[in-house]
C-alpha cells in the first residue's frame, strides 16, 4: 500500500508541474535584483544595455547570477546569458528592436510593393523557431501569457512554452522554459531557461530570472 501510495503521489507531483507553468510565473512576488552597478561590468553586458534601449527595455542584473557567454553561432543567436552557479540552472535572452522593420512594413503597406508579415507577430514566429530548434518537432506544452503577467513586464502580447530538449542541447539540459514578450511597434524579447529538474525551484529561478527584464 505505502508503495502505491508513493507512486499516486509522484504522478500527482508531475502533473502539478505541468499546469503551473503560467500560474506560477503569475502568482509568485518579483524576487529582489540587484542593480548592475554592483556586478563587473562586461563588454557583452555593455553591449546588452544597449541593445535593451534601442528595444524600450530595462535591464537589472538578478542577484546571485553569473554573467556567461552567450552563444552566437549558426545553430542559436542570443544577446546575453546567466547561470545560477552550482544550480544547474542558466537562462538566455534575445532582444528584436522592431523599429526598422515596423517602418518598413507600414511603407509596403502603403505602397503595395508586396505583402509583410505584421513584426508584432515575431513573437510567434520566434517561439516556433525555438520550439523547433530545442525539440526537433513542435510537441511542447504551450500556453498564452494573461494579462496579469504581460502588465508585469509592460508587454502586450506573449506566450510560454514547456520543452522537453533534445540530448545534443546546451550541457545536455534536460528541459526548458522560453517565454517570448512582445510590446507592439517596438521589440520583441525571448527569454529561455534551463534545468534537469522540473519542480519549485525551477519555476522559483525562472521567475528571477525573467524579471530582471521588461518593456518601459
Amino acid at each position: 500500500m505505502a508503495t502505491i501510495w508513493k507512486q499516486f503521489k509522484q504522478i500527482l507531483i508531475t502533473a502539478a508541474c505541468l499546469l503551473v507553468i503560467v500560474p506560477a510565473i503569475a502568482q509568485v512576488k518579483p524576487q529582489p535584483v540587484t542593480p548592475v552597478k554592483h556586478h563587473p561590468s562586461s563588454n557583452q553586458l555593455k553591449d546588452f544595455f544597449h541593445l535593451a534601449a534601442q528595444a524600450n527595455a530595462t535591464f537589472m542584473y538578478p542577484k546571485g547570477f553569473r554573467e556567461i557567454q552567450a552563444p552566437n553561432d549558426e545553430d542559436f543567436s542570443f544577446d546575453y546569458a546567466l547561470e545560477l552557479p552550482g544550480r544547474n540552472f542558466e537562462v538566455w535572452y534575445q532582444v528584436k528592436p522592431e523599429k526598422t522593420e515596423w517602418f518598413n512594413y507600414t511603407r509596403t503597406q502603403f505602397n503595395k510593393e508586396g505583402q509583410m508579415a505584421n513584426p508584432d507577430s515575431i513573437y510567434l514566429e520566434k517561439g516556433t523557431e525555438y520550439v523547433l530548434s530545442f525539440t526537433g518537432d513542435k510537441k511542447c506544452f504551450e500556453k498564452k501569457l494573461p494579462p496579469e503577467v504581460l502588465a508585469r513586464y509592460h508587454a502586450d502580447a506573449g506566450k510560454s512554452y514547456l520543452l522537453t530538449l533534445l540530448d545534443f542541447a546546451p550541457k545536455h539540459y534536460k528541459y526548458a522554459l522560453l517565454m517570448t514578450l512582445q510590446k507592439n511597434h517596438v521589440a520583441t524579447v525571448s527569454m529561455i531557461c534551463f534545468t534537469n529538474e522540473k519542480g519549485p525551484e525551477f519555476y522559483k529561478n525562472v521567475n528571477r530570472a525573467t524579471n530582471s527584464i521588461t518593456f518601459k
